[in-house]
């Protein structure tokens, strides 16, 4: 299905950023009234809540990108060093043309090791980001500097209509990836079915490539997102700037504290905002008054962790083939090759 298609199924603005390159998001209406209507309803549940995928404005994907770079956060460096050692192995699967398609590919930094991949094997590479920030934007500019045989179609939006532009790519082979254990975001039931949707995108000859973040000491997990520097708590406290700024709310963030830790029977890191006080809060564009009582938190995220035995579950269940399982060293991380059953 061509672009101007697309673009017009799914209501989106297309920008051209130069010959080979182009953006597609929604209407700033549309996306504003997404982002009201949401914490409208989050924020007004028994557990109140924020949807994770509202950390990702410009500053929270900023600070996100400086997180990535902490001594404590082994995610990022871990899984991008076993791109690095096992590219030679992915690129064996992959035979002939393939495009690169990418579930919450933020700056693109451990991409890159792919895309030297494709790039040296291809005479040219088309490549659709899909993120929920505009750091796309600015993510596909370097990309494009650095890579002369690269076509970018980026999509600024939440995986599920992600989803429905790869399902209209029509059969050219793909590769899709989604990395950085983003699908331990997901509640178990809906990791299941995100997992169904991405295989009913695909193709006989496409492959998927998942990384996840496995269970290991309490101590590793809880310093990852309780940084020394205070990073993570910033990236907390930012869905509060958020709502203020775009929402004229009227939070004090030096009234809130971020909370994390491990919870060690449902194997996930648990992230909220605790409400230092008892205090009121109004929202001026959607009209809400809140109450928090002093301690009661706001959940903001949870991140599962994998063993082995539960990855190869999962995406059976799901009705895929595992084509390969890659490790690190240390078995904190695992990258996960899969193709149609």
């Amino acid at each position: 299905m061509r672009n101007k298609a697309l673009q017009n199924i799914l209501g989106y603005q297309e920008i051209l950023i130069d010959s080979k390159s182009r953006y597609f998001k929604p209407a700033e209406e549309e996306y504003q009234h997404s982002f009201a209507a949401e914490i409208s309803h989050s924020l007004t549940q028994d557990q109140k809540y924020i949807h994770p995928r509202f950390f990702y404005n410009n500053k929270g994907s900023q600070i996100f990108e400086q997180i990535c770079k902490l001594p404590e956060y082994y995610i990022t460096k871990t899984e991008a060093e076993i791109l690095k050692q096992k590219r030679g192995e992915l690129i064996k699967f992959l035979d002939g043309n393939y495009r690169l398609v990418e579930l919450g590919s933020g700056s693109s930094v451990k991409t890159r090791r792919i895309l030297d991949a494709l790039c040296e094997n291809q005479d040219k590479v088309e490549y659709f980001p899909i993120d929920i920030s505009n750091i796309v934007e600015e993510s596909s500019r370097n990309l494009q500097e650095q890579y002369d045989n690269l076509h970018i179609t980026a999509i600024v939006d939440k995986y599920e209509r992600g989803l429905e532009f790869i399902s209209a790519l029509g059969s050219q082979k793909k590769l899709i990836v989604f990395l950085g254990s983003s699908l331990g975001n997901f509640e178990p039931d809906y990791s299941i079915k995100f997992l169904k949707k991405i295989y009913s995108s695909m193709n006989g000859s496409d492959f998927f490539l998942i990384g996840l973040d496995l269970i290991k000491e309490k101590e590793i997990l809880e310093s990852a997102y309780n940084d020394s520097q205070g990073l993570t708590v910033d990236f907390n406290l930012n869905l509060l700037s958020r709502i203020n700024e775009e929402l004229s709310g009227n939070f004090d963030l030096s009234k809130f504290e971020h909370y994390a830790f491990f919870n060690e029977n449902e194997s996930r890191i648990e992230l909220y905002l605790r409400s230092k006080i008892e205090q009121k809060v109004f929202i001026a564009k959607i009209g809400l008054t809140l109450e928090f009582k002093k301690d009661e938190l706001i959940h903001t995220e949870y991140s599962y962790k994998y063993s082995i035995p539960q990855i190869k579950k999962l995406t059976k269940d799901a009705g895929f083939k595992i084509e390969k399982i890659w490790q690190d060293e240390k078995k904190y991380f695992a990258l996960v090759l899969l193709s149609k059953n």
